[in-house]
């Protein structure tokens, strides 16, 4: 009997564990398949007036909404151009006026991801 019981649960255990997978293929890592995360569109692309460029190393992004989501955290903010490598882990910041680290950072946290060491790209 107890043998029974324990079989149940691992079964229904097994069960939850291939829907949780099934649903992460379908809809990708933080379940933005089906509604896509809308980019943030920066008005000026010139990155010559953008005098100050930063890399970021930010953690936790592990597929393409959560690349835009960190992109629009920080390209939400006036005078920033911001690019994501996932496959690096890194964000590029460009700035027209000079953000604090902290602030660039926070802006990271919020949108739900962990930023790492802030470099500046000479």
């Amino acid at each position: 009997m107890a043998t029974a019981i324990i079989f149940i649960i691992l079964v229904i255990i097994c069960v939850f564990g291939i829907r949780s997978t099934v649903k992460r293929t379908r809809n990708g890592c933080c379940g933005g398949g089906g509604d896509d995360v809308k980019k943030v569109k920066v008005e000026d692309k010139n990155i010559s007036h953008y005098p100050y460029s930063y890399s970021l190393e930010v953690d936790g992004m592990t597929c393409g909404n959560c690349k835009k989501r960190v992109e629009n955290a920080l390209n939400s903010q006036k005078g920033v151009f911001a690019s994501v490598n996932l496959e690096k882990k890194l964000a590029t910041i460009r700035m027209k006026d000079e953000l604090p680290e902290d602030e660039l950072k926070e802006l990271v946290r919020k949108a739900g991801y962990f930023p790492g060491d802030l470099k500046k790209i000479s």
